[in-house]
């Protein structure tokens, strides 16, 4: 069954309102932090996958759309970036950078350790490591013919697809309820900072937004988005590929700190509501649309040595970051909220860390720092050491 991208849409929006809620009915989804596009979308992706397995019939999404709204999302997330946040952010940024980068290596050591322990071939849990995990579906995806050819794993592409998917889902689940235990154990408070990065207030029901101000920051939001498409081309021309998003987050930092210099006179949409709801609004369906597509029936041909592989990275996962994350970034409010965004980051995609910290401070507080320093590092410095580390752990096996 092929739906057109209205009928996705739709489709989103539905899977959207219901996680949205459930939120609101479940005080263990509310308690526990669970970003809303992750409750409702495991539920979508459920009744999907059961039509699949009884039924025989498979929804097929039109997810081009999916690709614009996550441009849109960096780019409001640049947008929100002054420069008093990033020299804030700039020794949090380089610890994590550091830490994330050790941490491919112990995600891979888990996957080949397990995996040795359970007689499987030891690329199996460099699949099943910093390749599906950090990595994400994309990751996966693209290593998985090299696997294959080079390395004699015929189902290289099911594997990465379904630990993928594994740790989609869990990076969702377990980030919220990390930062909860932290918040209440520790007793932490957010900054005076009333201002939330994404989204609004839990506590607020209805925002009222400017008719001049949300069409200001809309069309802010499309220069700054051409601009980074620019700076894309170009950098393509140098040699350097990176993706859309990443060129758009750069721009958006340029625009709104270079701006307001040029341009005093105008109002820029920095910290404002309507950047902060087209924000939510573009990660929810992003995360909607990613999750209500998920194909989970390739978890049902999960083996028990894969899956196994998969709880380990889970535990060892939760670990790092209580005790190395939440440690290293200073034990306050800001760490614990980065420590949700991490493990998202982790196991699942850098939106997944941004939806797990948007569900932690709707509820308790802005965190500017950390949705300056996570964002970074994972859109942009996991993708690249990630491939590093991927060739080498390969060129020791």
């Amino acid at each position: 069954m092929e739906l057109s991208a209205r009928q996705t849409v739709i489709v989103a929006i539905l899977v959207l309102a219901l996680g949205k809620y459930l939120t609101k009915r479940s005080d263990f989804l509310k308690d526990y932090n669970i970003p809303e596009p992750v409750s409702g979308g495991l539920i979508a992706s459920v009744l999907f996958g059961l039509l699949y397995m009884l039924f025989d019939t498979e929804v097929r999404f039109a997810l081009d759309l999916r690709n614009t709204l996550l441009v849109v999302f960096f780019t409001t997330i640049g947008l929100s970036s002054k420069l008093d946040t990033l020299k804030q952010g700039g020794k949090p940024l380089v610890i994590m950078l550091v830490l994330a980068v050790g941490y491919l290596f112990l995600q891979n050591i888990t996957g080949i350790g397990v995996a040795a322990l359970m007689g499987q071939p030891l690329e199996v849990g460099l699949i099943a490591g910093s390749v599906s995990l950090s990595g994400g579906h994309g990751t996966a995806i693209a290593w998985a013919p090299r696997f294959a050819q080079d390395y004699g794993i015929g189902n290289a592409m099911e594997i990465g697809i379904a630990s993928a998917t594994f740790g989609l889902i869990m990076g969702g689940v377990i980030g919220g309820p990390i930062a909860q235990q932290l918040i209440k154990r520790d007793r932490l408070t957010p900054s005076d900072d009333p201002q939330l990065t994404v989204g609004t207030p839990h506590e607020i029901d209805a925002t009222p937004v400017n008719y001049e101000n949300m069409l200001r920051t809309i069309f802010i939001l499309a220069v700054s988005i051409g601009l980074g498409e620019s700076l894309n081309s170009l950098l393509e021309a140098s040699g350097i590929n990176l993706p859309t998003f990443v060129s758009c987050l750069f721009a958006g930092i340029i625009v709104t700190n270079v701006g307001p210099k040029w341009f005093p006179r105008a109002h820029w949409p920095e910290r404002s509501l309507s950047l902060a709801l087209i924000s939510e609004l573009s990660l929810g369906l992003f995360l909607a649309m990613s999750l209500m597509s998920l194909q989970l029936w390739t978890l049902a041909d999960l083996g028990a040595s894969l899956f196994l592989i998969l709880v380990a990275q889970v535990v060892v996962a939760c670990l790092f970051v209580v005790f190395v994350i939440y440690r290293a970034m200073g034990r306050d409010y800001d760490a614990a909220v980065m420590s949700a965004g991490y493990a998202g980051l982790a196991l699942g995609a850098t939106p997944t860390a941004i939806a797990n910290m948007t569900a932690v401070t709707e509820r308790f507080g802005a965190s500017p720092k950390a949705f300056m320093v996570v964002p970074l590092v994972g859109a942009f410095f996991i993708d690249v050491s990630n491939a590093v580390i991927i060739q080498f752990v390969l060129d020791k096996l």
